[in-house]
């Protein structure tokens, strides 16, 4: 990192998890930001968004992925701004309605992009995004507006590619996600999520199923070739078209693959494969 840009930042780089303030439309944000001792001068930066009540402390423990950042990437861990639950949940936008005054979180999360880009020296051409549940759809969304930020995304139990269409629910609407260029995403989802259901249904925010959300991010991303389906492991399959992959965990809840912290409420957590392993070999391999 150059010494006129850590000068006009004015916030040093060092190892370990620390709170970086985003100020967005009038308000300062605390987020939390994880850096490994062997980032590299221009590192990797890697948003990811905590599920519905949860926060980005939360998110950072559940994940695990302050450990996996020693693949050699910066983490980053923002929040929502809508009370949930005792926690935090995101403004998705175009999906439910959200309180009077509610932030723009699409906007907010751009600025956490410009912010810890500058603060942290962090490569713009290898911004990725991933997130849990209502992180997921919220990582979903923010790819459908701002393809242009980010190189690739990883939804944990949310991958959406738009709002359910009016009067037909089991499709996504195609005027509410049109990002205009590729955008390569790889997706994890348990067949026995009760939350949001892989085969669709749900809350109103839900709907249609995980493989029509992997479909429609493929035909937006001009995928002339797939499905194949591959079986990873007794219960994983990993179905591609072209940048569009989804690995799907037949035993699998509502719940993070890999993740050292059990969610029983929330069904098996799966440890044949690790979300954070597959989704860092993924991004490595794209930038924009």
């Amino acid at each position: 990192m150059d010494a006129p840009r850590r000068a006009a930042t004015g916030l040093p780089r060092t190892p370990g998890q620390s709170v970086v303030p985003v100020d967005y439309a009038g308000k300062r944000y605390p987020v939390t930001v994880y850096v490994p001792a062997n980032a590299p001068e221009t590192a990797p930066l890697v948003l990811n968004l905590h599920g519905s009540g949860s926060s980005g402390a939360g998110q950072l423990s559940y994940s695990n992925m302050a450990s996996a950042a020693a693949d050699g990437y910066i983490a980053a861990f923002p929040e929502g701004a809508i009370s949930y639950q005792g926690g935090l949940s995101w403004n998705v936008p175009g999906v439910g309605t959200p309180p009077a005054g509610a932030r723009d979180d699409v906007g907010f999360l751009d600025q956490v992009i410009t912010t810890l880009t500058g603060a942290l020296c962090a490569d713009p051409h290898r911004t990725y995004l991933t997130g849990y549940s209502g992180g997921g759809r919220m990582t979903s969304a923010f790819a459908c507006a701002r393809p242009d930020r980010i190189a690739a995304i990883a939804p944990v139990a949310g991958l959406r590619a738009g709002r359910p269409t009016p009067g037909n629910t089991s499709v996504p609407d195609p005027a509410s996600c049109r990002p205009g260029v590729p955008v390569p995403v790889i997706a994890f989802h348990g067949k026995q999520d009760a939350t949001n259901p892989y085969d669709g249904g749900g809350t109103d925010l839900w709907q249609y199923s995980v493989s029509v959300a992997q479909q429609r991010w493929a035909s937006i991303d001009g995928c002339g070739t797939g499905p194949v389906t591959t079986q990873v492991s007794t219960h994983v399959t990993l179905t591609t078209y072209c940048d569009v992959q989804l690995d799907t965990v037949a035993d699998g809840g509502h719940t993070w693959p890999g993740s050292p912290q059990p969610k029983p409420e929330n069904g098996n957590t799966t440890h044949e494969i690790d979300a954070n392993t597959l989704m860092w070999r993924f991004f490595a391999a794209h930038s924009r």
